[in-house]
């Protein structure tokens, strides 16, 4: 990132450590920013970056962003979704072939001396319905993937700049899926998506992934729903609050119950986080920067 930067004429500085007061005192020296996830950038943090041009988030999504106040203070905000699409494309498959064929309690059993076939029978993803809730950059790398599968895909997505052949409704989507997988991001809109009514209108059990942000899936819901056998299947990258060595004792009796669920798979927020993508976002940004300040 530093030598891409450098090839346009920045002086780059690198602070991997710095709290967000030590870097509000220093902000005000420069003209742009590249975000990696660490705290929110609110009025009080943009008000002292005064020279500010533009901020590049390096990775997908915009959540940690006061976008209204760039906006009045004319900075350029823009992220690098292209750069890990394909990583999290992959790792979505990689957990719907886990739930499906039961390769995470297999493994486990297996490790422990446990030779039980019967119990580890998995089922096909072939000639299920799939719905894609969200088809920007990670949603139709997904599409790619799932093509060679034999499946039905339902792409639903509000804000869908144009129409698709996989696009859908919502109420299609509730009535045919058989796996749903969540591709949007945090916004107000979002927060809290998966709701127990959101989950009471499927018309038959799903699996469920989301790789997307953790406050769009608030665990308590998900234990409903796999309480009253509405998701039969649960993959989660994020979680809604991701600081988990300072959950407080109700947090953590949630996830114990969740996770008690041999149904569930867990990471920790790395769909997009492959050595490839790491280069890719560098280079995604790079190119914008250029793009916006060095035509």
């Amino acid at each position: 990132m530093a030598e891409g930067l450098e090839s346009l004429g920045y002086v780059v500085d690198e602070f991997l450590t710095l709290s967000k007061q030590e870097t509000i005192a220093i902000i005000g020296q420069y003209t742009g920013l590249i975000l990696r996830s660490k705290f929110f950038l609110d009025a009080e943090f943009l008000n002292a970056a005064n020279q500010l041009k533009f901020i590049a988030r390096a990775g997908a999504g915009l959540d940690l962003i006061d976008l209204a106040v760039c906006q009045e203070k004319n900075i350029s905000v823009f992220s690098a979704n292209e750069g890990n699409k394909d990583a999290v494309a992959e790792h979505v498959m990689g957990q719907l072939l886990t739930i499906a064929h039961r390769l995470n309690t297999a493994d486990a059993e297996v490790r422990n001396g446990i030779w039980n076939r019967e119990a580890n029978r998995g089922w096909e993803i072939h000639g299920k319905t799939i719905g894609i809730i969200g088809f920007g950059n990670m949603g139709q790398a997904l599409c790619q993937r799932l093509l060679g599968f034999g499946v039905k895909i339902l792409a639903y997505d509000k804000y869908a700049p144009a129409p698709s052949p996989f696009g859908a409704d919502l109420t299609n989507l509730f009535e045919q899926a058989d796996i749903v997988s969540l591709h949007v991001p945090l916004t107000h809109e979002t927060l809290g998506y998966v709701s127990q009514d959101f989950l009471k209108s499927f018309r038959k059990p799903i699996v469920l992934i989301n790789s997307s942000r953790g406050p769009i899936s608030p665990l308590e819901n998900l234990l409903w729903g796999l309480e009253q056998g509405i998701i039969s299947g649960l993959a989660l990258d994020v979680l809604p609050n991701e600081k988990i060595n300072s959950w407080s004792k109700d947090e953590q009796i949630l996830f114990d119950k969740l996770k008690s669920y041999p149904n569930t798979l867990f990471s920790p927020h790395v769909a997009g986080w492959t050595i490839e993508s790491y280069v890719k976002i560098n280079m995604v940004l790079i190119e914008k920067i250029r793009t916006l300040f060095h035509p």
